[in-house]
């Protein structure tokens, strides 16, 4: 079953409610990833979500782009927050991707400070961005973050400027922090009032590794059972209009799409708290 479309945002795109997380993509081979195209396909997956951070995934994709022309809607980020390494850093992302404009370029990882207050001042990341869409080189611009502060600096970033999506974590045992759910309410309210798009990461997060061997490529350490997956995915898509980021590790992904295509209906917060118990779950950021 294909996954279901919402429009993202204002762009008028209609993207599969999971996006695809390019950073599943970071340490394959092209062998992988093209492998993993199929999978994506399969599901109707029509958004990809990609980094220069994210090691060789802006490379592994340009052949995808070349096999689908305008099959996807392209999104890539970057991390310099002045408006010169901004420049060179988009550039070096459409030479990597081989394509002469991205659909959204997103400020990426935007939480700290001193940081955010360079890269949204005049000489910053933004002037550039702006700059680039001027020109047609992207045609929407976004900003991204992790921690517990990010609903609250999001919910900044849209008061200094009005930013066409957003991606901050959202999970069950995340949204136990009464300060980080208020502050993620209130960005969602903001947010469909303004038409921005949401989108949302570590759905099946479950805890840190802490020193445990890492079994799979993600940072954290997630969720394997499909049936808890399942209740994962299904509750983060219950939020109408909210998408999902899909997980960073190829051999988890098609769980993950599993889950989404067979989604009807949320979970109640008995079977979430069943689910956090059972497997020890811990937030990711405190």
């Amino acid at each position: 079953m294909p996954i279901e479309q919402a429009e993202f945002g204002r762009t008028g795109h209609h993207s599969s409610r999971v996006i695809f997380g390019g950073a599943a993509l970071a340490q394959v081979s092209q062998r992988v990833a093209d492998e993993t195209l199929d999978v994506l396909l399969a599901h109707g997956v029509n958004h990809l979500d990609l980094a220069s951070s994210y090691g060789e995934a802006e490379a592994r994709v340009r052949p995808w782009l070349q096999r689908e022309p305008g099959r996807f809607f392209l999104a890539t980020k970057g991390d310099d927050r002045t408006a010169a390494g901004a420049r060179e850093e988009l550039h070096r992302s459409l030479d990597r991707l081989g394509v002469d404009h991205v659909d959204l370029w997103q400020l990426h990882a935007l939480a700290d400070p001193i940081e955010w207050d360079i890269a949204l001042s005049p000489g910053g990341a933004l002037e550039a961005a702006i700059e680039a869409r001027d020109q047609g080189l992207i045609r929407w611009i976004g900003v991204t973050g992790h921690g517990s502060q990010i609903a609250a600096t999001h919910r900044r970033s849209l008061d200094r400027f009005d930013f066409d999506s957003v991606l901050l974590p959202y999970n069950f045992v995340t949204m136990q922090n009464e300060y980080y759910a208020g502050n993620f309410d209130a960005l969602y309210e903001t947010c469909r009032e303004r038409r921005v798009a949401v989108q949302t990461i570590k759905a099946i997060a479950l805890r840190p590794w802490e020193g445990r061997p890492h079994t799979r490529a993600t940072w954290y350490e997630p969720l394997e059972k499909q049936d808890d997956i399942d209740l994962a995915v299904s509750w983060a898509l219950s939020r109408p209009g909210v998408f999902l980021c899909s997980v960073g590790d190829v051999d988890l992904l098609p769980r993950v799409l599993d889950a989404a295509s067979r989604y009807t209906e949320a979970p109640d917060d008995a079977a979430m708290r069943a689910l956090a118990g059972r497997t020890a779950a811990e937030p990711l950021f405190v």
